[in-house]
């Protein structure tokens, strides 16, 4: 019953934050922080109690529901929990936390039905990572549009609206061919078995032509890669990522681009193996295009929030380039990867909005010498810049660490194609702070520092990438049964565990 309990907690808290939004605004930010900390001990308890089990190759869910819901059309409430989804769960709800802290001063009107929405997408995005059955995943993938469309349409910057319907538009549609999909491979298990059914275990290894597994695989792929997002389906990120409110940002860059990658994880790669296996070279030339094309484009802006978010495209390209190499070392970064850049750019996020919360702008050419204005908010940035170019000791050059050494075993040119991308985080990392804090302030800006409230959530995020950085064999040992289990279903070179 725990499973369906992390869902309902966020659903109802948003419920009564909208309610409560008569009155002291700070009841609905109250009301959602206590939810969402109710929720993450709930994630960390499952954690304590199920990691002693997780001895590296047994497997297994580490909690499931399984209740029947429209029998007559094999549709059942399918709820499941393994490695992945556990630490993906964690990174949902400690986000959340951030969020509702992030948007504390920022935001004044409608104060409840922001925080509706934000929960609402918190609860969409938990059901996505723990729904096993695709009508029950199908149904939490479109919860998190609607909600997350009014998030960037209500409470977002001067072209909300374009980057909201922009938004909307991409993910819908794709959402649609995945939907196709489904149905697809709903009735060709039902031709080749006679059973009606969307559960994800009994879908796995239906047989089926090539042809086929080739048009389903690619309808699921479609969904997953905009949201991931690759290149070229990624045009909407940047606006959705600049035009929304700081929390949006946060959730947008953390959470749902997770949701794209997780989907290949669990539902492109294992449903469909021989396709998967014969698109992987161009998957993966994919990501090392996207880490490339991401970096340079963050390099020309000027825009702090716009840079940040191709950093998304540049950082997500390396997670499609460990997925379809198949190896489970690189399966490991990957899967660090979406961990690190959710702490990673959900930091940089908190920032950029601080600072266009405080003096009005993103533009980086306005910000020169904020150094000695702001030494907290400067030093915050300069970590999360570090990390964000893959500093050694810090979790996000472990996760790509990882990746390069996997996908290396298995196409070596790609991989160095990928490298080069390492130098590109580099020089727009450095660029960033340079451009932002150094410098002398000859436009006298003077504003408040981080607060006490904001410094707490930066110094959680920075404590958790140094400790996956130092330590990462904790988040390795939890995902690594589920990832044996990938990489072994699609028979792809695999190396052995970096354990």
């Amino acid at each position: 019953m725990i499973l369906p309990v992390l869902i309902l907690i966020p659903l109802a808290g948003g419920v009564v934050a909208w309610l409560l939004e008569c009155g002291d605004a700070r009841r609905p930010r109250w009301v959602c922080l206590a939810a969402l900390t109710l929720d993450l001990l709930l994630v960390l308890v499952l954690w304590a109690v199920s990691f002693p089990r997780m001895d590296g190759s047994a497997g297994g869910w580490i909690a499931e529901l399984r209740w029947s819901w429209i029998p007559r059309f094999g549709i059942g409430l399918r709820l499941a929990m393994d490695g992945i989804s556990l630490l993906l769960s964690a990174l949902t709800v400690f986000l959340g936390i951030a969020a509702v802290a992030a948007s504390w001063t920022e935001i004044r009107e409608q104060v409840g039905f922001f925080h509706f929405n934000l929960m609402w997408v918190l609860s969409g995005v938990l059901g996505v990572f723990l729904s096993l059955d695709l009508f029950l995943f199908y149904f939490f993938w479109e919860l998190m549009l609607v909600p997350m469309y009014f998030l960037i349409a209500v409470w977002g910057h001067e072209n909300r609206i374009y980057a909201a319907v922009k938004f909307f538009l991409f993910t819908q549609l794709s959402g649609l061919l995945m939907l196709l999909a489904i149905l697809g491979l709903y009735f060709v298990h039902h031709r080749a078995t006679g059973v009606y059914t969307f559960d994800y275990e009994r879908l796995l290894g239906t047989p089926m032509g090539g042809a086929t597994s080739w048009w389903l695989m690619l309808g699921f792929f479609a969904a997953f890669a905009v949201k991931l997002p690759a290149v070229p389906l990624h045009t909407w990120l940047p606006d959705a990522h600049t035009e929304a409110p700081t929390a949006g940002s946060v959730i947008l860059a953390g959470l749902l681009l997770k949701t794209g990658a997780y989907g290949l994880l669990r539902f492109a790669v294992p449903l469909f193996p021989e396709a998967a296996r014969a698109f992987a070279p161009l998957a993966m030339a994919l990501g090392a295009a996207g880490i490339l094309y991401g970096a340079l484009l963050a390099f020309a802006q000027s825009d702090l929030k716009r840079l940040v978010a191709y950093t998304s495209v540049s950082h997500l390209g390396f997670v499609m380039l460990g997925i379809y190499s198949g190896s489970v070392l690189a399966l490991q970064g990957a899967v660090l990867q979406m961990i690190c850049h959710g702490l990673s750019t959900g930091g940089l996020f908190i920032l950029a909005g601080a600072l266009q919360e405080r003096i009005h702008t993103r533009d980086m050419d306005m910000m020169e010498g904020l150094w000695a204005v702001s030494p907290r908010m400067a030093g915050a940035g300069l970590f999360f810049a570090l990390a964000s170019l893959g500093l050694p000791g810090i979790g996000n050059f472990v996760a790509e660490f990882l990746v390069l050494l996997g996908a290396y075993r298995v196409d070596p040119a790609v991989t160095a194609v990928a490298v080069v991308g390492l130098v590109a985080a580099t020089v727009y990392s450095l660029r960033l702070v340079q451009q932002t804090f150094h410098g002398s302030n000859v436009r006298g800006w003077t504003f408040p520092d981080f607060t006490m409230r904001e410094m707490v959530v930066m110094a959680a995020m920075i404590a958790l990438l140094l400790w996956i950085g130092l330590r990462p064999q904790t988040l390795i040992d939890t995902a690594a049964p589920d990832l044996y289990r990938i990489a072994a279903s699609v028979s792809v070179a695999s190396a052995p565990a970096g354990r």
